[in-house]
């Protein structure tokens, strides 16, 4: 039995947030907000009508017309809302899967002792992935871009401008990178820790052709290659500053599920 002193035991050291939990809060609120308030609409509408009917064919003398076209403008607005969710939600559900895809390949940098955190809160926004380990600090923004049935799927990065098939992306995630970066950074310097965060962004599935990633400030990688670039990066930090660095974020993760 519960009484209302009970509390969860879980208060002082809650669970970090998965990958892609901000897209499912995304997509939960997305679904409430625009699909279900139509739909139950649409249904009251109908049922309105068929009593309308019930009654005109029992010789009530109703005037159903009015409610039917009612009925009909609820149902066609109701459509064009649900299918317009359905399209924004099965984008958010393509960029959930990719973070989560992104995450599981993450997974084995735990064995060269690096922290791997998901979903970071960072004020508005979030950060996909955060790696911190001896071999340096990164903050990883995923874009999964659905691919073409036929043709190239290739990735070109000219004055830190990412095109996808020659088209530029409409959201620049070099600069959410380079943000992302420079946030985690300055929330280290906070914490009494110097450092220089790496912002990545990660392509799932795409051929990204090689670039001047000095020059540019961020590497852009199909997630397969980024082992390789880790792994080839010189010891930068001891394991006790790793660990505490670590601790000082989990912190603040924790601090801001607390709310």
């Amino acid at each position: 039995m519960k009484s209302h002193n009970d509390r969860s035991p879980l208060d002082r050291s809650p669970p970090l947030r998965v990958a892609g939990q901000s897209l499912d809060e995304e997509i939960e609120r997305l679904l409430d907000d625009h699909a279900v308030g139509p739909y139950m609409l649409a249904v009251l509408m109908v049922i309105v009508a068929g009593l309308e009917w019930w009654r005109w064919a029992n010789d009530l003398k109703p005037n159903p017309w009015l409610f039917t076209a009612v009925a009909v403008s609820a149902v066609l607005f109701a459509i064009f809302k649900i299918v317009r969710t359905h399209k924004q939600a099965k984008q958010l559900k393509l960029g959930r899967d990719g973070e989560r895809a992104v995450a599981e390949h993450l997974e084995w940098l735990r064995a060269h002792n690096f922290v791997v955190m998901h979903d970071i809160p960072n004020g508005d926004a979030n950060v996909d992935h955060v790696l911190i380990g001896p071999k340096g600090i990164y903050t990883i923004e995923t874009k999964t871009l659905s691919k073409p049935r036929r043709g190239p799927c290739k990735v070109t990065v000219e004055d830190s401008l990412i095109r996808v098939n020659g088209r530029q992306m409409d959201r620049d995630p070099v600069v959410q990178a380079k943000a992302q970066a420079g946030w985690l950074k300055s929330f280290l310097a906070e914490s009494q820790f110097k450092t220089v965060v790496q912002p990545v962004v990660v392509i799932p599935g795409w051929f990204v052709e090689p670039f001047d990633m000095k020059k540019a400030g961020v590497w852009v990688l199909e997630i397969k290659a980024l082992k390789a670039f880790i792994i080839n990066q010189p010891e930068q930090y001891p394991l006790e500053e790793v660990k505490a660095m670590a601790s000082a974020l989990r912190s603040h993760i924790r601090s801001l599920t607390k709310r």
